[in-house]
């Protein structure tokens, strides 16, 4: 098992070249999961810039489907400045055979870039909130064989079972958390790789699967309740970046606005032990002395993600990356926990840099749209289907769907953020560049520790390096 897990963060921002290397160092190099049907969509329409993409299409089981992926989005030379990105149909209960293939295709195309030329180890995360796209991209990553599956925020009690499902080419379920939904409702997502006609033959390796956790209570939980086997656990603590699992008990704020943690918040590890299956503990464990402090506290290593995203090799934007490592190196970071900015309602960790939706001009500034859906809410219309809404589209359309006006309250479009942090904003109207937003862990202040001197860079294989420096070798 590896010692350290890079983390799978935002969307495209712990990409295939990320992971590769990790992996390529014998670490478990992992790529996000998160919207990577839009991604495919946009490197494409941006010309698929070093033919990467081209060359994952290359090696997807079925030519004919990654040739309708190709023709559909591939622009020779990449779109002008100016052009909007085609978009991409939302994720809807019951998804077109279009998108279901580009979700496929897509998540074949980073596992295999990421595990192209070496023998590691690969991993690919997920969000649990994020339900619909679960099964048509688990397969697409079991096709391009994955080792491992992560998941979190959320409780994804119905994953193991999915994976022993796809790996034998069955048809699968998974349950669609939907507001309002009444008993014998059919609120599910349902997939037959059959129906791609891609659903037979040798069984696929099923991937291990690692729930990310924030408390000992949910672990207990997944081992005992879950639809297959549980193959271990990430203790994500709040200084983690990203999504935070909300306090335990009612939410109380700081003067600065953040929640406050407290000792409940803290994972009990003698009870996490007594589950008898490897761990690996996450949120401010990137020096040398906390991966061995996790290790001598039982863990089977640690999970980075700040470190890793801002590496040389990360998908974040050049531009954001560079001005994020000079506040460190000048020791000007600030890190926000925003209860609000989330859609989804989970405290979600920003970092503070001008021209970015971190800002409130910013955020004012941008007219409210909910074009890419991932983190809507499923709710249940008068006639029994399913329905979205987000407290981040525009709020008339939100309270003309149930939604509570107040829920909207500082709300950001997380979605178009992130994926406009990893380098492909949208254009509305010719004129209006979507802005990024990035989230970090509070340990953003301390990735000075991984330059060289002189330098104003760092790599994945110096984060690595320095955490394992004075780590005993294993055979």
């Amino acid at each position: 098992m590896p010692v350290i897990i890079q983390g799978g963060m935002g969307v495209a921002i712990s990409d295939w070249r990320l992971a590769r290397t990790v992996s390529r160092l014998g670490q478990l190099g992992v790529v996000s999961g998160t919207a990577l049907d839009q991604v495919l969509a946009r490197r494409l329409q941006d010309g698929d810039v070093g033919g990467h993409m081209r060359r994952g299409l290359d090696a997807f089981p079925d030519r004919p489907m990654a040739e309708r992926v190709w023709d559909t989005y591939y622009l020779a030379g990449g779109r002008p400045a100016r052009q909007a990105y085609r978009l991409v149909p939302t994720q809807a209960q019951d998804n077109p055979r279009e998108l279901v293939e580009l979700c496929v295709v897509a998540n074949f195309v980073e596992v295999f870039l990421a595990r192209e030329g070496h023998d590691g180890q690969v991993g690919i995360n997920y969000l649990e909130k994020i339900q619909i796209p679960h099964l048509t991209s688990i397969y697409g990553a079991m096709l391009a064989g994955v080792d491992y599956v992560l998941m979190g925020a959320g409780i994804p009690l119905k994953i193991p079972g999915v994976l022993d499902c796809l790996a034998r080419h069955e048809p699968a379920s998974y349950p669609l958390t939907v507001t309002g939904a009444q008993p014998g409702d059919d609120m599910a997502v349902r997939f037959d790789p059959a129906d791609l006609g891609i659903g037979s033959g040798t069984p696929l390796e099923r991937p291990a699967f690692l729930a990310i956790i924030a408390s000992e209570i949910l672990a207990h939980t997944l081992q005992r309740r879950a639809s297959g086997r549980v193959d271990g656990f990430i203790v994500e603590g709040p200084t983690a970046g990203g999504h935070n699992a909300p306090p335990r008990g009612k939410l109380q704020l700081s003067e600065r606005g953040e929640p406050i943690y407290g000792e409940r918040d803290h994972v009990d590890l003698a009870k996490l032990r007594a589950l008898g299956l490897p761990f690996w503990l996450a949120g401010g464990y990137a020096t040398p002395e906390r991966v061995r402090e996790a290790l001598a506290a039982g863990a089977a290593g640690v999970q980075v993600g700040t470190a890793f995203a801002f590496c040389a090799e990360s998908g974040l934007r050049q531009d954001y990356r560079q001005a994020l490592l000079q506040q460190a190196i000048d020791g000007r970071v600030n890190i926000f926990t925003d209860p609000l900015a989330s859609p989804t309602g989970f405290p979600f960790k920003v970092a503070r840099l001008p021209g970015t939706m971190s800002e409130v001009e910013e955020y004012d500034a941008r007219p409210r749209i909910c074009d890419l859906g991932f983190l809507r809410e499923a709710y249940r219309q008068e006639d029994g289907t399913v329905g979205f809404r987000c407290p981040a589209e525009p709020v008339n359309v939100y309270v003309s769907k149930g939604g509570d006006v107040d829920a909207t309250t500082g709300r950001k479009c997380i979605c178009n953020a992130l994926i406009a942090t990893a380098g492909h904003p949208q254009v509305r109207a010719g004129k209006y560049v979507e802005r990024g937003i990035v989230t970090s862990g509070d340990d953003l202040a301390g990735v000075t520790r991984f330059l060289r001197p002189g330098a104003a860079d760092y790599t994945a294989a110096d984060v690595i390096d320095t955490l394992l420096s004075g780590v005993p070798c294993t055979p």
